[in-house]
């Protein structure tokens, strides 16, 4: 099924035939013209209704992270897509603690991605919070992405950061071959080129970033899973190998907050600089 595209004031939204009223895809920053893009994943009480409420929620995260891209890169071009593609539980419930929501929302993400990789060549970096990060943790093996940066996570399904490269799991019908859909970008105005005008990007090593906040209330929630319930493996655990990256003294939703050590280190790991991240 073809993606469609929607111009509005703050961006281009995608949207899929048959695509559920609960759920939306956001791209900010021109995307036609991006050398880098950066995908952000919510967690949990994540809605339509409040995806523009600051930057605790995607909309306000994208213009936060786009914001301090800039002032880090003036040089640099950044796009950011804010992805609601799935039905985010609500944080008390059992389906914030069963992996359910994820495994559904993985296949989209994976659709979403794909299509992306179809009209630019640009690398890719995915950015979950919390919730998201287990549904990112399903998605990533295999996808033509850059980054995975973790940040407020109640743990991952795979066991460490190198089982995340490993073989992706089985699509979901009609997920591996993905038409080009009309969209075209808000701030642009212009069409995004068609698969056949840009070529695949060669992937590189997936680097996996981790972060916590000093005052997230998730880093008491046991890391382990019981048959269905819980994430398992804590991304933060020495022996779990990823990169951690600094966050300051936030807390479960502040890590797009202006003036933080999360977002500039999340703006750096987006904008392809692994360098100038501090831990």
């Amino acid at each position: 099924m073809a993606l469609a595209g929607i111009m509005t004031a703050a961006g281009a939204v995608l949207m899929w035939p048959g695509q559920p009223s609960g759920r939306l895809v956001k791209v900010y920053g021109d995307l036609a013209a991006a050398g880098r893009v950066a995908i952000i994943v919510p967690g949990a009480d994540t809605t339509v209704e409040t995806f523009e409420a600051g930057t605790k929620r995607p909309g306000g995260a994208a213009r936060a992270l786009l914001a301090e891209a800039a002032r880090l890169a003036p040089g640099e071009r950044l796009a950011v897509v804010a992805w609601l593609g799935y039905d985010a539980p609500p944080t008390l419930s059992l389906g914030a603690i069963i992996d359910d929501a994820a495994v559904e929302g993985a296949a989209e993400l994976r659709r979403t991605v794909s299509d992306l990789r179809t009209r630019t060549t640009a690398p890719i970096s995915l950015l979950c919070h919390s919730y998201g990060s287990v549904l990112c943790a399903r998605a990533v093996p295999g996808l033509p992405v850059t980054d995975l940066a973790v940040f407020g996570s109640p743990g991952l399904g795979a066991p460490s950061a190198a089982a995340l490269h490993t073989t992706p799991p089985a699509e979901a019908p009609g997920t591996d071959a993905l038409p080009r859909p009309a969209t075209r970008h808000a701030t642009a105005g212009a069409a995004l080129p068609s698969a056949h005008e840009t070529s695949a990007a060669t992937p590189s090593p997936l680097r996996v970033w981790a972060g916590l906040g000093e005052n997230d209330w998730i880093r008491f929630v046991p890391k382990t899973k019981i048959g269905p319930l819980g994430f398992g493996t804590d991304p933060m655990s020495p022996g779990y190998g990823a990169h951690i990256f600094e966050v300051g003294r936030g807390g479960h939703s502040d890590y797009f907050r202006s003036g933080t050590p999360s977002l500039r280190n999340l703006a750096l790991i987006a904008l392809g600089h692994p360098e100038r991240v501090t831990s």
